[in-house]
């Protein structure tokens, strides 16, 4: 397998193609935990004024049933109208694209947004709903069993990582 590729490199690239595709009325929201991470370095590159959005999406997902919370979940926060504002929803690893649905079902309980472009650091593939990233930094292959993650180190510094799953 080839090694992963740089987490902060990605971050850069992606904030240059967002810069290009940036409206007056765009917000940006990061899901917990990897989300948020990477649209804290967005927002901040970006120089969005709307103040950051984050969500924990946990009670919204169609397996909350069945896995239950492996998490102590946060509190969403959004602190502007989403309604009418062209958002970008920020994720770290878009997988079956459950966590996006879980996602976008929350966010309409906010209001009716001009529209939702997702972006991601990572796509490692094997979706099980038909979601796509607007953005996306990298398409990383995984091998069967193990999980593709970001990790936030020493000095915020952030990287991807494989472990078992």
């Amino acid at each position: 397998m080839s090694p992963l590729p740089d987490a902060e490199a990605l971050c850069a690239q992606l904030a240059q193609q967002l810069k290009a595709d940036l409206h007056p009325e765009t917000a940006m929201i990061g899901l917990y935990t990897g989300g948020v991470w990477l649209a804290e370095r967005l927002h901040a590159a970006l120089g969005l004024t709307t103040p950051l959005g984050t969500m924990d999406v946990a009670f919204y997902r169609d397996d909350y049933h069945q896995q239950g919370l492996h998490h102590a979940p946060k509190r969403s926060k959004i602190a502007f109208d989403v309604t009418g504002r062209h958002l970008l929803l920020v994720d770290d690893v878009l997988y079956t694209g459950r966590t996006v649905r879980a996602a976008m079902n929350e966010l309409f309980d906010y209001g009716r947004p001009a529209s939702i472009r997702l972006v991601v650091l990572a796509d490692r593939g094997g979706r099980e709903l038909p979601i796509c990233a607007q953005f996306c930094g990298a398409q990383v292959s995984v091998p069967e069993g193990q999980r593709l993650s970001l990790k936030r180190g020493e000095h915020a510094r952030l990287a991807l990582e494989l472990t078992h799953a």
